[in-house]
């Protein structure tokens, strides 16, 4: 099974974007969605996460601006975002966890907001 992640591009200052992330085939229903993004030169980071009971958390850095939402019928998870700006540019990579059973990572989708 791979995560397949879309939605990707190059947007304006302000602009907006949703990213949307499913996997290849049947999985069990993942404890635990997330969506994290790496920069050049910088480590990999947490953008959102969402628990299968809709527990959400949103780094410092996106609160306000980015929405976790997720389908549990189709094991989808979503990432609205909007009011970009240049330091959000990066991979963003989903992630989909369920305890005991699997991790899986998704191939990253690029997202470049210019100035």
């Amino acid at each position: 099974v791979q995560l397949q992640a879309s939605g990707g591009g190059l947007v304006q200052h302000g602009g907006s974007l949703r990213l949307s992330c499913a996997p290849s085939g049947s999985i069990l229903t993942p404890n635990l969605m997330a969506w994290y993004r790496q920069a050049p030169g910088k480590q990999r980071e947490l953008v959102a996460s969402i628990t299968n009971l809709g527990s959400i958390n949103y780094a410092d850095s996106v609160e306000g601006r980015f929405t976790i939402a997720r389908d549990n019928a189709k094991n989808t998870v979503l990432l609205q975002m909007s009011k970009l700006n240049p330091e959000d540019t990066a991979a963003y990579f989903c992630y989909m966890r369920r305890y005991g059973a699997y991790i899986y990572w998704g191939q990253g989708t690029q997202v470049t907001v210019s100035s």
